[in-house]
């Protein structure tokens, strides 16, 4: 695998809004599940191999280092740009190590990740758990098996990250989906939403965090279009649609996101699913109030 250089590994957010994190990590960069939306493909990351997967040359003594030299605990998000779980992970186990070492430092972890891999790990997330917040997101917006496979081809099946779900819920973490892209005009309806909902709880999920729509920038945008043809190319263009209603803009929502919100949150108050952010990271770190001082 080829190796990138880094000086760091542990970087601090400016905001903790997303999931009360303070500090993200990437040990890869890169991504091959081949999601057709990612927003990591953009130009603005300057990344012109994103469907390799490398690996940050040196990074477990680099992350050691930089844990070393934390005066507080950190809640540490990873996942942001890369998949930690992506398929070399089961054998490198760069992800793995680096949660010891999260652990061995008394940090908490925020895990987005595809990758059912994530289930090999419940015995470290279980230790970091016992002192700090360890909150497990598994991405999933279709319970549609062939729908996935045209919009996330390389990614593991729905079915295979709703049962990670279980087992990370069975084991006591914290788990819950992030809802996010809702694709409009493949996703926004109704059915799909309920669906995925019900099931999700059924596997015992804490919490669902939606954004009914995509983003689109430059870079991202022009792979996405042009893919959404190639896997959709019966009837009326799926680009031109996108075209016509968002032409070159960032935040793309649902048409109909204002009636599928409210649909999501009667839906989510009667299976009682968070989904506010607030909400969340209030339950995710109420366990741990005498150290909130130290995380946020």
């Amino acid at each position: 695998m080829e190796t990138i250089p880094a000086k760091h590994i542990l970087h601090r957010n400016k905001s903790t809004e997303w999931f009360g994190c303070d500090h993200t990590m990437n040990l890869y960069r890169g991504c091959c599940h081949g999601c057709i939306y990612c927003d990591s493909r953009s130009d603005c990351y300057h990344n012109d191999k994103f469907d390799q997967v490398r690996v940050k040359a040196d990074a477990l003594r680099i992350l050691r280092d930089d844990l070393a030299r934390k005066v507080r605990p950190a809640l540490i998000c990873t996942g942001s740009m890369s998949d930690p779980y992506n398929p070399f992970e089961t054998k490198l186990l760069y992800t793995r190590r680096s949660l010891e070492l999260t652990d061995a430092f008394q940090c908490g972890v925020a895990i987005a990740t595809k990758g059912d891999c994530i289930v090999r790990d419940i015995d470290i997330l279980t230790s970091i758990q016992t002192h700090s917040p360890a909150i497990c997101k598994i991405t999933l917006t279709t319970l549609d098996e062939e729908l996935a496979k045209k919009i996330e081809p390389r990614a593991p099946s729905p079915a295979r990250r709703l049962e990670a779900v279980r087992q990370l819920a069975a084991a006591g973490l914290f788990t819950g989906i992030l809802l996010m892209p809702v694709l409009p005009f493949l996703e926004d309806f109704s059915e799909n939403i309920t669906n995925l909902l019900e099931a999700v709880a059924d596997a015992g999920a804490k919490f669902v965090y939606p954004f009914f729509g995509v983003t689109m920038r430059q870079g991202q945008r022009e792979y996405f279009l042009q893919h959404l043809d190639k896997a959709f190319p019966d009837g009326e263009s799926l680009s031109q649609c996108y075209l016509a209603r968002y032409g070159d803009r960032y935040v793309c929502t649902c048409p109909n996101s204002s009636k599928l919100w409210a649909l999501f949150s009667q839906t989510c108050r009667e299976l009682g699913l968070l989904y506010e952010m607030k909400h969340i990271v209030s339950a995710a770190t109420r366990p741990y109030e005498d150290r909130q001082l130290s995380f946020f």
